[in-house]
């Protein structure tokens, strides 16, 4: 029988929300139903993106900026059930919607256990569409002493794992994070570091332009060594997994300060290098703890972007790279699939998270449950 699940993702690009109806009827497959989309408006990003810092009155815009969100993800979710209505899918047949919400702070193993902080209203969500929501994916690895994130390793693992081959999978989103699928069956993953977040921010200062189509902006200037070394120098970038990261590091203030030592450069020179940054990093994160591998499977938005392919590629010879698109999924689908994923794995209760990845002490089931009101009979 079919089993229906909404996944719902927006990252730390913080260009809008994805989302998707999903089927997992066969275990090891994800089907996708439908896919929708649906960009932030310019205020609203720009609302996002202020509380990643400390700010006036924070708190009460949060809870604000929480309640738009799960606004936004209701249409998001009412274009998906009438994208699919000719399919015979309805509401009810939803199992669950697996709800990420917006993350914007990312701080575990400090301060004590840590925390971790997705602005959501995962109940107003469910009064609005009338379905269940499973949310709060990360606290609870964060509670067992883990990172949090990455999370998707575990969905990559369960539908591109391949005992007979070492593959990779790379998210490429405002952070880059990696899954590494060694031969055999083992399981790594980590943050490698700023993905577009530092290449969006310096684009829309200097061009207007939300994002560097297809990173052509890139292509046009040239790598800057000595600041691509002294950005690769961040202490972040030697450290050992399990790690995570956020836009609390790789933030335009961090990118203003490595800057400061190399004033007149022409800002294409500036983006080149920032493509390289993250190639550079992804590639050096593989080559260091999976040089075996094959096979680069990349998704996010950062797949799209072909100058960052190529660089990546040009950095990794002996790996095929490509995009998840010819491995069974759009790479604008797989982290959104990945939460649907994960809320089918809360309803089964069954762990989400992997011990070898987030450094939990143990296995946990992931979310909680926010229940759709009553209906009442006819």
């Amino acid at each position: 029988m079919s089993e229906y699940f909404i996944g719902l993702m927006s990252g730390t690009s913080l260009d809008g929300v994805d989302g998707v109806i999903a089927d997992f009827s066969v275990d090891t497959s994800a089907r996708v139903m439908a896919f929708s989309s649906l960009p932030f408006e310019a205020g609203f990003k720009d609302e996002l993106l202020a509380l990643n810092t400390p700010g006036e009155n924070e708190l009460h815009r949060a809870a604000l900026a929480a309640n738009q969100l799960a606004e936004t993800y209701s249409q998001v979710i009412e274009r998906l059930l009438t994208s699919v209505a000719g399919s015979g899918v309805r509401r009810q047949d939803i199992v669950a919607i697996g709800a990420h919400g917006q993350t914007v702070r990312h701080r575990p193993q400090e301060f004590g256990i840590g925390y971790t902080l997705q602005l959501n209203n995962p109940a107003l969500l469910a009064e609005r569409t009338g379905i269940d929501v499973v949310a709060d994916f990360r606290t609870a690895d964060v509670a067992a002493g883990g990172q949090g994130a990455p999370l998707v390793p575990a969905f990559h693992a369960a539908i591109w794992g391949d005992n007979n081959r070492a593959r990779a999978v790379l998210n490429i989103g405002g952070i880059s994070n990696i899954t590494l699928l060694h031969a055999g069956g083992a399981v790594q993953g980590f943050d490698c570091g700023p993905g577009n977040a530092l290449m969006d921010f310096w684009c829309q200062r200097h061009t207007g332009q939300p994002y560097d189509d297809a990173g052509a902006w890139a292509a046009s200037g040239q790598v800057h060594a000595p600041l691509l070394a002294q950005l690769l120098d961040s202490p972040y970038f030697s450290r050992l997994p399990p790690k995570s990261t956020g836009r609390d590091l790789f933030n335009p203030a961090w990118l203003e300060l490595q800057l400061s030592s190399f004033s007149g450069l022409p800002p294409k020179d500036v983006q080149a290098s920032l493509a390289a940054l993250t190639a550079k990093a992804c590639a050096q994160d593989l080559q260091n703890h999976m040089p075996s591998a094959t096979e680069l499977l990349v998704c996010g938005g950062g797949a799209l972007n072909a100058e960052l392919m190529r660089q990546i590629q040009l950095a990794l010879p002996d790996v095929q790279v490509s995009s998840t698109q010819a491995h069974g999924l759009p790479p604008l689908q797989v982290e959104a699939t990945a939460f649907a994923w994960l809320a089918q794995a809360f309803t089964r209760n069954k762990p989400g998270n992997l011990v070898a990845v987030t450094g939990a002490k143990e296995p946990r089931v992931l979310g909680a449950l926010y229940k759709a009101p009553i209906q009442k009979g006819p």
